[in-house]
């Protein structure tokens, strides 16, 4: 249809006809009847309004299928009368006229207010009706619940005796929801089609399909449907993205705060999930995924999992840490290091103004490190390593049950890539380029190509020389970034350099100088952390936008590859300089290594780098997670909302006072925040699970920190989805997508990074070293001692030598923690044999537990099988029976054509019959299809 001589769409009611005031729902149109499946946005403004012109009461326009003909009649007193609109304006109003049209064209009934004011929010309602949902339904494949019922049976009496006794013990932490009072029953799923209703239990056709199905399929038409006047755009989301409408969501199933005792899915979920006073109940993780569908329902039932997981690290972890505090006063060189009577007399610390200190001065921290460097780390490291192993395994196994109870095992690729639509800015793009390649109007030449591309529709359009500048910008700038993070830690190491130097200058400050630069340092680094996390994920997004991905799944995967490599980075890399670089370029006395002239590489602690990896770590987890909790989570949306409400309260229009009184529910979805995604979500627990695995040697109290930020996190992100955020869209998926792969990643890769942890940062290594090789009775007395080398004061550099030294005694030799040849030997300074000892030993251990490790992770995951025996076996039962239950139908209804009928109509009747079991038979061999399928999706 020629958009210029488009109908009018808007049948206004009359000014006298009556209009429904009793209200039964604000979950539907004003006749009471027809529920809001989708509601559109937009923001108005008109100009020469004349005032009194529209009352209130009357401000209605009812759109739908049968009225579409229909223009306003004038002269009423509800009439309105238009003024001269700007020019974007009158595009914009055109733009949704035509894309309205268009919907209601696709079988949708649409309703939205008159526009009586000088501007204004409108809303239009959007409901579908039965074909619609049926069409659509049999279109995406969605499978429904058939009429035959079954009880899915526990294998074996004992299975079933552990599952009834653990079910009573459990009974106080299940959530009061109907999900789970009969979960041992299922009903056969069959995707939808229009030709076998006879196989659905279809009692009522608006219940049928549920309100997050029906929005569903509202959104994919609204995905889908054109808008010529706006270039032809495809869909709802290019509309947003052009500002012609402001918002498009699905509605809420009511309040969550309503008094009274009329109860909806989202009031359920506030009181028996979305609270932190139910912070001990299980997640009601079916009516999640009915309520938000499966891709929020799997993040959920994923972060349950890990949070019940971290349980027995936590155990562990605190265990290890107590084992530490037991032994403390039985580690024999914590306590020559505190034996005053030893008198190691050390080397300065800085040039001139520091001098010569006594070892036993650094008792506390040799102490405090024995609490994270014992034999019990190594073991808690290994199973920290198999913990992340059994985690993944039993992810799997989760999310194939779930799989399994949700009908999401015959989801296939085909499925998935039907639903997938073009990004607006892959379409904007696409139309630059042919706009460039050829004379052809914009609209003409993407008619062509739609029509050319009908059996091509997977074809990208955009090639690699039109990638190429967007790959190039990519690669340049997460160098730059990486660069830019890198440069920081530096700076901190400069800062901590030059403050260490300026404070031993000063007696008063002499004595606390590493606690203060530590301290201060950590700090530093938390806050650079925390504001170049937000910088860089809106980088990433950025520069995942210059690449133009097609689809939303492309941009989505990309994006989170970015926005991961860069808070990896920027996340762990003071720690990495820390565990593995502070202390070990820094020289010996007499030639030490400077960064700026007089200014020494800085050294470990006289315990080692372990306990300040410690400091580093806890800070920056428990900094990270109560600053984005309390901040970010918390105080943002908050702020965000305030705002939003003072901005509506001072913008000029005119006020309806019994609008303002009984808002819609429309109305309140509006002014919730709209949903982003869960990118944030995933990326928040990705970066803690990093803490909890990578550097857990350090610190074996970091599951514990995760466990209760976690049962926070946990309630925090329930309010929030049910009571801050517009109810996202219900999107069907089967996994967690790419994060699954970086779980993997970082479990593998803590394996390595725990080894170099334990051989070259701890002391665990030296001491086995010297327990097995040097010792004189097989124990560590005399350890302290034998890594210790000296050093002849006399051959300081002219200009280093401490200034009014203190010491009691004038000192000839002094000691520096290495292992090197004393000043009296042939080759004095060099690197001992104890050193080359001890390198070998820590590579040769490095090796042994990357590999052990890495053993006993494949063994695991080979005695776990990915898909649990019972629902291998369910799913393989459920075929069968489909089956039979379709076969059972399929006679039924052949039974009820074979009764008696008049001879007149023999030949009727026998066409008929032949037609239907042609049509048995199709439909046997179409379902033969569908099992085979599954059944192959299954087995991989």
């Amino acid at each position: 249809m020629d958009p210029e001589n488009l109908p009018v769409i808007n049948n206004y009611l009359d000014a006298h006809e009556p209009v429904s005031s009793a209200r039964q729902s604000r979950m539907h149109f004003h006749d009471n009847q027809r529920k809001v499946d989708y509601v559109l946005a937009y923001h108005y403004r008109k100009r020469g309004v004349h005032p009194g012109h529209g009352s209130p009461g009357h401000s209605l326009a009812i759109v739908s299928n049968g009225e579409t003909g229909k223009e306003p009649h004038t002269g009423g007193p509800g009439d309105i009368e238009l003024g001269p609109l700007d020019a974007l304006e009158e595009e914009r109003k055109e733009q949704r006229e035509e894309f309205e049209h268009n919907l209601m064209e696709a079988g949708l009934e649409l309703e939205k207010d008159v526009e009586s004011k000088s501007q204004g929010s409108i809303f239009v309602r959007i409901h579908a009706p039965w074909q619609v949902l049926t069409r659509e339904a049999e279109f995406l494949k969605i499978k429904v619940p058939t009429k035959k019922m079954y009880e899915i049976k526990a294998d074996g009496s004992i299975a079933k005796k552990f599952n009834e006794v653990l079910q009573k013990l459990s009974s106080p932490l299940q959530p009061r929801v109907p999900e789970h009072s009969n979960n041992r029953m299922k009903n056969l799923s069959y995707p939808f089609s229009r030709e076998k209703m006879y196989l659905y239990n279809i009692q009522d056709k608006d219940t049928f399909f549920d309100n997050a199905t029906r929005s569903r399929i509202v959104h994919e038409i609204l995905k889908r449907t054109a808008c010529s006047r706006a270039n032809n755009t495809m869909g709802i989301n290019s509309l947003i993205a052009n500002n012609v409408y402001e918002a498009a969501y699905p509605l809420h199933d009511g309040e969550y705060d309503s008094p009274g005792d009329d109860m909806n899915d989202r009031k359920l979920l506030y009181q028996e999930w979305a609270r932190y006073g139910v912070f001990y109940k299980f997640q009601p993780i079916d009516l999640i995924r009915k309520y938000f569908g499966e891709k929020i329902g799997l993040y959920f039932a994923w972060l349950g999992l890990y949070t019940s997981f971290l349980i027995p690290s936590s155990v562990i972890g605190v265990i290890v840490f107590l084992y530490g505090c037991a032994t403390i006063e039985e580690d024999i060189p914590s306590k020559e290091m505190c034996d005053q009577q030893n008198a190691f007399t050390m080397c300065p610390l800085c040039d001139k103004s520091c001098d010569y200190w006594n070892l036993s001065s650094a008792c506390g921290t040799a102490r405090a490190s024995h609490l994270f460097d014992n034999p019990a780390t190594v073991f808690f490291s290994i199973f920290m390593a198999l913990w992340a192993t059994m985690f993944l395994e039993n992810w799997k196994r989760l999310q194939m049950r779930l799989g399994y109870f949700w009908d999401l095992t015959g989801i296939e690729e085909e499925e998935e890539r039907a639903q997938e639509h073009s990004r607006p800015e892959y379409e904007t793009k696409v139309r630059e380029k042919m706009l460039k390649e050829s004379d052809k109007s914009v609209v003409q030449k993407l008619e062509t190509d739609r029509i050319e591309n009908d059996d091509e529709d997977d074809e990208d359009k955009l090639n690699w020389k039109d990638r190429c500048p967007g790959y190039l910008m990519n690669f340049a700038s997460i160098l730059f970034m990486i660069a830019l993070t890198f440069s920081i830690v530096f700076g901190v190491i400069v800062y901590r350099i030059t403050t260490a130097a300026a404070l031993s200058l000063n007696k008063a400050t002499r004595s606390n100088v590493r606690v203060t630069v530590t301290a201060t340092a950590v700090i530093i680094n938390l806050v650079v952390i925390l504001i170049l996390d937000e910088i860089y994920g809106a980088v990433a997004k950025w520069l995942t936008k210059i690449e133009v991905p097609k689809t939303e799944q492309t941009f989505e995967e990309r994006l989170i590859l970015k926005a991961f490599l860069l808070k990896f980075v920027n996340a762990y890399s003071p720690i990495f300089y820390v565990a593995f670089f502070k202390g070990r370029f820094v020289g010996r006395p007499g030639s030490y290594v400077y960064v700026f002239d007089g200014y020494r590489m800085e050294e470990c602690a006289p315990g080692g780098c372990l306990m300040e990896l410690c400091i580093q770590l806890s800070i920056i987890m428990l900094g990270k997670q109560l600053i984005q909790n309390n901040i970010f989570e918390i105080g943002v949306p908050k702020l965000k909302k305030l705002f939003r409400k003072l901005k509506d309260e001072t913008e000029p229009g005119e006020s309806d006072s019994t609008h303002s009184k009984h808002p819609e529910q429309w109305d309140l979805d509006y002014t919730l925040e709209p949903y982003t995604g869960l990118t944030p979500e995933y990326m928040e627990m990705i970066i803690q699970f990093g803490f909890v695995t990578l550097f857990v040697a350090s610190f074996p109290l970091a599951p514990v920190f995760a466990l209760l930020n976690n049962v926070i996190e946990v309630r925090l992100d329930a309010k929030k989805f049910v009571t801050e955020l517009r109810r996202p869209d219900a999107v069907r998926t089967k996994d967690i997508g790419i994060w699954f792969d970086i779980l993997s990643g970082i479990g593998k890769f803590s394996v390595i990074i725990n080894a170099f942890v334990i051989a070259v940062t701890s002391d665990f290594i030296p001491r086995l070293v010297y327990q097995y090789s040097y010792s004189h009775n097989g124990t560590l007395h005399g350890f302290v001692n034998h890594t210790l080398s000296f050093f002849n004061v006399s051959q300081l550099k002219e200009g280093t030598q401490p200034e009014n030294s203190q010491f009691d005694q004038e000192v000839q030799f002094c000691r520096f923690k290495d292992y090197r040849e004393p000043p009296w030997a042939p080759h004095a300074y060099e690197f001992s044999k104890q050193y080359w000892s001890v390198l070998s030993a820590r590579l040769a251990f490095v090796i042994i537990f990357q590999n052990l490790v890495m053993f006993l992770s494949v063994l695991v995951d080979w005695m776990i099988p990915d898909i649990p025996t019972d629902i291998s076996d369910q799913i393989k039962k459920e075929k069968s029976m489909l089956v039979d239950f379709f076969l059972k139908e399929e006679h039924e209804k052949l039974k009820l054509m074979d009764e008696p009928a008049p001879r007149s109509r023999g030949v009727e009747d026998r066409s008929r019959r032949s037609r239907a079991t042609s049509s048995a038979l199709s439909g046997h061999s179409q379902l033969g299809r569908a099992a085979s399928t599954s059944s192959q999706h299954t087995n991989v």
